[in-house]
């Protein structure tokens, strides 16, 4: 896809998003040379200092990296970014990938159960009455986005209780990513915000100081609706798997 004229709301993240998308595409492939700052102020419509504020930003993101000599050369993102780029790549020019959604997806449900197994290790009865009262709010309601701010809430909690970085870090980026889209997800995610009592067992076995059961708990809770929405994704990669 072409590079298109900047729309001068937000112009570096414009800039931004618009030559990501060209290397996540592969349209400037891994160790070609991106295209001059004036080069690309010219095509994009924008100011020089614009362009050079987003390719700071794609040096910080290590999607290119500085030569000797001064040229931008473009990184193998797969090999170099990390997971504060997610968001970007869940949603780019306007559209859902599905494919990064579908990571997004297992990585969740791979992670989820060990979390809580480290909460109800580290965490234990401590974390009772807060995740009690959590379930509670998310018991109260029918609104389907409501359910998920607690749900989100819920796993806020659960994952400060593991007292792990790295799990925590990872949370966060996906959080990032999910955030934005939850209006969009309400429907395909209230078979999972609506089982409350599933969300109670989970407590439990937290509380308990239970780490199995808390694995297993937090598998019964993820995995119906993570299930849905990859099926469901694969519907929307290939149409013809809904004929």
């Amino acid at each position: 896809m072409p590079l298109q004229p900047v729309n001068r709301r937000s112009v570096p993240d414009e800039v931004f998003d618009q030559v990501l998308a060209e290397v996540v595409d592969g349209e400037i492939g891994a160790g070609e040379p991106l295209p001059s700052e004036r080069r690309l102020a010219e095509v994009l419509g924008v100011s020089r200092p614009a362009v050079r504020e987003a390719l700071q930003r794609m040096t910080q993101s290590r999607l290119v990296e500085v030569r000797h000599g001064g040229a931008t050369t473009v990184r193998d993102f797969k090999r170099s970014a990390g997971l504060d780029l997610l968001p970007q790549l869940l949603v780019r020019r306007g559209q859902l990938d599905a494919t990064v959604a579908r990571s997004v997806l297992e990585a969740r449900l791979a992670i989820g159960p060990a979390v809580a197994a480290l909460a109800a290790e580290r965490g234990g009865p401590a974390l009772a009455a807060v995740l009690t009262d959590t379930v509670d709010a998310l018991a109260a309601t029918d609104d389907d986005i409501e359910r998920q701010l607690h749900a989100l809430t819920f796993w806020d909690l659960v994952v400060d209780a593991a007292d792990s970085l790295v799990f925590r870090l990872m949370f966060n980026s996906m959080r990032a990513a999910y955030e934005p889209a939850l209006e969009a997800l309400a429907p395909a995610m209230s078979e999972e915000v609506g089982q409350s009592e599933s969300y109670r067992l989970l407590t439990a076995a937290i509380a308990a100081g239970d780490p199995d059961t808390a694995r297993a708990a937090a598998e019964r809770v993820l995995r119906p609706a993570t299930e849905s929405l990859i099926a469901a994704l694969a519907a929307l990669a290939d149409p013809k798997e809904e004929q």
